[in-house]
């Protein structure tokens, strides 16, 4: 998984990072958690309200953050769209900051004064969406107990919800009804969206402080079978004056009929007289000579099905591949082996 299409989530995990990175290195972590007895109701430091948000107290909580961001905000960053997850992040940091300040208030006869620095309410409220949009993949048993792909994600957030409690835990559970209170629409929190000159303002400045959230590239290049051994191995023997390994890689992706391919095999001038690389490899695979006789005749059907069910292939090579299968099954069990 990448950071496609998830670029507050990639700027919200670097902010959280340099954040609690500094905040240890200066030596002002103990300016980062929230406290209603001295620091509010005697210093008045109401600025701690939103601050305890920005950053992690311990590099352990930022470690697991970190982890359930990635695995969980990008994907429903992706769902959202990044103007409304931001906006969405917003909203839950104000109702979040709102019931944890009346928690303190409400709850400091029972012991509750502190609510660690660490955005875990805004993390669970994140878990929330994903516990309502996001499907499990799969199911297994421990012990008879059904689980699913989702129940490791949902164990590292208790681990964060039971690491300094009972702050972390009041946070975590004010989290889940933040997240719970704008999925349900209560006072049209989800008709908020953040102003279009900030919008604006973050998208040209994001490319410059995040860096690229383009998807990895995968190349549409496969390789020679014998090619995939050890480079170790000895250089193989020239074969009519051409050795396999000059032939590199061979290109999976339709070409166009004016560009030829490599060497001048894809040639249209030559009357059709030569085949494409990839038709050679082809022939290699199957282990049949291209002039042998005996080649059978594929009816337009059987060319029409193989095509549609690999568009990037050109005609000809789904042709070749058919003359020299038995079977249409054998011919797709041969292309599959060739694009994997």
């Amino acid at each position: 998984m990448s950071f496609e299409n998830a670029p507050v989530s990639k700027g919200l995990m670097l902010w959280l990072a340099v954040a609690s990175v500094l905040s240890g290195i200066f030596d002002v972590k103990y300016y980062l958690h929230l406290q209603l007895v001295p620091h509010i109701s005697t210093h008045h430091q109401y600025w701690r309200l939103l601050s305890h948000h920005l950053a992690c107290q311990s590099y352990s909580n930022l470690f697991v953050i970190e982890l359930l961001i990635y695995n969980v905000g990008v994907q429903i960053e992706r769902f959202f769209g990044s103007v409304k997850f931001a906006s969405f992040i917003t909203v839950s940091a104000l109702v979040a900051t709102v019931f944890e300040f009346s928690s303190l208030l409400l709850l400091n006869n029972l012991g509750l004064n502190v609510v660690p620095a660490s955005p875990i309410a805004l993390l669970f409220s994140v878990l929330y969406q994903f516990s309502r949009v996001v499907p499990a993949i799969y199911q297994f048993r421990i012990f008879g107990i059904v689980l699913n792909n989702k129940t490791f994600t949902y164990l590292l957030a208790a681990q964060l919800a039971f690491s300094g409690v009972p702050g972390s835990l009041v946070s975590a559970i004010i989290g889940a009804v933040a997240g719970q209170i704008y999925r349900a629409d209560l006072f049209s929190l989800k008709t908020y969206q953040l102003p279009p000159w900030l919008i604006g303002l973050s998208s040209s400045v994001a490319p410059y402080v995040i860096g690229s959230t383009r998807p990895p590239r995968r190349t549409n290049r496969a390789l020679h079978e014998g090619s995939r051994g050890s480079s170790a191995s000895a250089p193989r023997a020239r074969t009519g004056g051409v050795n396999d390994e000059d032939e590199g890689p061979i290109t999976t992706a339709r070409q166009s009929a004016s560009s030829p391919t490599r060497g001048g095999r894809g040639d249209n001038s030559r009357g059709g007289t030569t085949t494409s690389v990839m038709r050679d490899w082809v022939n290699e695979l199957t282990g049949r000579d291209r002039t042998s006789p005996g080649l059978r005749i594929p009816n337009e059907a059987e060319i029409s099905q193989v095509s549609a069910m690999f568009p990037n292939v050109g005609r000809e090579t789904v042709v070749g591949v058919l003359q020299r299968s038995s079977t249409t099954e054998s011919a797709i069990e041969t292309l599959l082996r060739t694009e994997n």
